[in-house]
């Protein structure tokens, strides 16, 4: 799995159109609140030219890409926290994501309702914002009160425990955004209680089909999300989701014939590869090519074991061809008659694009 991305919103935002655009799971997109009930979830294949071309030069006769996961709950709005609409129930589904995508509405349509009645970008993401953040609060306290009842016997870990626990809520208490960076005992309690507030976050400014990237609604959005240290990504949901619709080679010529630079769907993926620092690496053989996902500045030792778990403990060496050399020659004959195949132990860092052969004990 390559990563799983929550995506919320408030109702109208164009969640549901932009998971539709993703996943071409057709789920029902409505112009009116609270379509979305159910959670849904969505497998992503990632389409990648690197691994076809590694599949090419190894001669593999099937190809394993990455897989993405995108989940789309119901509609936030104000008040969630404490009951309003039917968001707050659904916040559980996202928890164990590794990313949020907020979808922001900057488009205007008099057809399409709206829970505030006006536009206004940067007031929407701050709602979605703001109960979020209540919410983690409040899985927070509930937390806060079971480790201070174990801790009254002065129980070591208890008592450290419950001082991280504390420092996490003055933190989100304090709501100031973007949130300060956690110290690394803090991230690990964040991460066991799936704090959504301290995930990597990327905001989705959902445009209009006649809008342009310059759109002064995306690009307020744009403003806000660059005061929070994070990436915006214009995006034309509705047409996106038509691309979805139609064979691979037919996509092209329908962005050209709608004035659309580029596919949103691949600058969606890359830029939540971006956000959470992940890079992808390849092995290949008679049998397949395959794409592996990994954290940037994974070990060697570490990816092996993404391959397969044996491989860590058994670990020898890696023999890596970084994919330029891959590109430039074309051939792995070539590049072993050439001496060009690194030989790294189980530091070597992983490198993005790196073809790698694992040697390990028998």
């Amino acid at each position: 799995m390559g990563f799983k991305c929550g995506l919320v919103g408030l109702p109208n935002a164009g969640k549901s159109t932009v998971f539709n655009a993703l996943t071409r799971l057709g789920v029902e997109a409505s112009a009116y609140p609270f379509c979305t009930i159910d959670p849904h979830f969505g497998v992503v294949p990632i389409q990648d030219e690197r691994l076809d071309f590694v599949m090419k030069v190894a001669g593999s006769p099937k190809k394993t890409p990455t897989l993405l996961e995108f989940v789309d709950i119901a509609g936030l709005v104000k008040g969630a926290s404490q009951g309003e609409g039917l968001g707050n129930q659904f916040l559980s589904h996202i928890q164990r994501v590794d990313a949020v995508a907020h979808v922001v509405r900057c488009f205007k349509d008099a057809n399409v309702s709206h829970p505030y009645q006006t536009l206004d970008p940067v007031r929407d993401a701050e709602i979605v914002e703001t109960e979020i953040l209540l919410k983690d609060l409040d899985t927070l306290q509930r937390n806060l009160s079971k480790v201070r009842a174990a801790a009254r016997s002065g129980n070591t870990e208890m008592l450290k425990k419950l001082a991280l626990l504390e420092s996490i809520g003055e933190i989100l208490n304090r709501a100031r955004f973007p949130l300060p960076a956690l110290h690394e005992d803090q991230k690990q309690a964040a991460a066991e209680l799936n704090l959504l507030s301290f995930k990597p976050v990327l905001f989705i400014a959902n445009l209009g089909e006649q809008a342009d990237p310059g759109d002064p609604l995306g690009k307020k959005l744009e403003g806000f999300a660059a005061s929070h240290a994070a990436l915006c990504i214009p995006f034309y949901g509705k047409v996106q989701a038509e691309i979805a619709e139609l064979p691979s080679g037919d996509q092209g010529d329908f962005l050209s014939a709608m004035g659309v630079a580029e596919n949103g769907v691949q600058t969606l993926i890359q830029a939540g590869y971006a956000v959470l620092r992940l890079i992808t690496f390849y092995t290949a053989n008679e049998t397949e090519a395959h794409a592996w996902t990994v954290q940037d500045g994974t070990h060697a030792v570490q990816a092996a074991g993404r391959v397969h778990s044996d491989f860590e403990a058994h670990f020898i060496k890696a023999e890596v061809v970084p994919y330029k050399l891959l590109q430039e020659f074309g051939s792995l004959k070539e590049l072993h008659d050439r001496g060009l195949i690194q030989i790294h132990g189980r530091d070597y860092p992983v490198k993005d694009g790196d073809l790698i052969v694992f040697r390990v004990r028998k």
